[in-house]
């Protein structure tokens, strides 16, 4: 494995072109950590919140479902948010080892640690190690099922990478790695893999398509050039209507998941409370869509980041169903 020599336009100490302004990586850590939060994406926490958001939502409905909150929820709950900052970091390393020779070329990675010089491979391979360990003590605190499903989660991480090299739609690869915490926190309280998680994970795939296909367009130009594909590429001028077939897919089956997670034992109240939630996400995925310029890079990055709250917005339906 050899180690990509620095792009020419890149400073190995200089902010990522994609980071949020004046975010905290880089007005406070260590100069000696800054390139090794900057390959975690430190810098960039919505990457997190896409990852974690689907876990909190998969161990709200879980609750739901079976009517039994317990006392170790709280771990879980807080145990899914340092897993998913640990977990986000390694993929993002690995994401940017695989992809060391394609981000020199794009001009909004070519500032990442790797194609800048700032980390060689080795270091990242090393970084990536040891965020992987922290996560895998998380999870072992975990019953079996749940570690069964954190192991299986690293087939789609370790596949996405590649993915945009061979087919169309790296962005449901993308999905598969990143919601699957809706099934892996939702079995770490109720011992086993239910239908309701399932779906749930299948709207969480609706959902990445969505803001992934958003964030994409900002590469679309740079991507055509080396061969890199994406749902984005692959829509092009048709990528409103794609989007809102995916804005509907995501409502549909969070709506199931709802269902079939409140019919067994919640209340008509709690059932028609956490009903709200794919109802209310698909007006706020509505207004991105409203404000969407495929040509305009400084709106795509603000439409992505507006999925925190996208994704936020169910989540609060669901925890107020749980108090109905």
């Amino acid at each position: 494995m050899h180690n990509q020599p620095p792009s020419p336009d890149a400073t190995p100490d200089a902010p990522v072109a994609d980071a949020v302004t004046d975010n905290w990586v880089d007005r406070y850590a260590p100069a000696g950590l800054r390139p090794y939060l900057r390959l975690s994406r430190a810098d960039r926490p919505i990457g997190t919140w896409l990852l974690l958001l689907p876990c909190w939502w998969g161990l709200s409905l879980a609750i739901l479902f079976d009517q039994s909150p317990r006392w170790e929820d709280l771990w879980i709950f807080a145990g899914c948010g340092i897993g998913a900052f640990l977990m986000r970091g390694a993929g993002c390393t690995w994401n940017d080892i695989t992809d060391r020779n394609i981000d020199g070329k794009v001009a909004r990675t070519r500032s990442r640690p790797i194609p800048s010089g700032a980390v060689t491979v080795k270091q990242a391979l090393a970084w990536m190690v040891g965020q992987m360990l922290l996560a895998l003590l998380i999870l072992l605190s975990f019953n079996q099922a749940a570690i069964a499903m954190g192991v299986l989660a690293l087939l789609p991480v370790a596949v996405y990478p590649f993915a945009k090299r061979f087919t169309w739609w790296p962005q449901v690869f993308l999905g598969l790695a990143f919601n699957w915490g809706a099934m892996l926190a939702w079995t770490a309280h109720a011992g086993t893999l239910h239908a309701p998680a399932i779906v749930l994970y299948l709207a969480g795939i609706a959902w990445t398509l969505f803001y992934d296909t958003i964030y994409a367009h900002q590469d679309a130009e740079d991507d055509a050039l080396i061969g890199v594909k994406s749902t984005a590429r692959l829509f092009g001028e048709n990528s409103g209507k794609w989007l809102r077939r995916f804005l509907m897919a995501t409502v549909g089956l969070m709506g199931i998941a709802v269902i079939y997670a409140g019919l067994p034992q919640a209340s008509v109240l709690a059932l028609a409370i956490a009903l709200g939630g794919p109802w209310a996400m698909g007006w706020h995925m509505a207004w991105q869509l409203r404000g969407l310029d495929t040509k305009d890079n400084a709106k795509l990055l603000q439409l992505f980041r507006a999925n925190r709250d996208t994704g936020m917005i169910p989540l609060l339906f669901f925890a107020a169903s749980l108090l109905a």
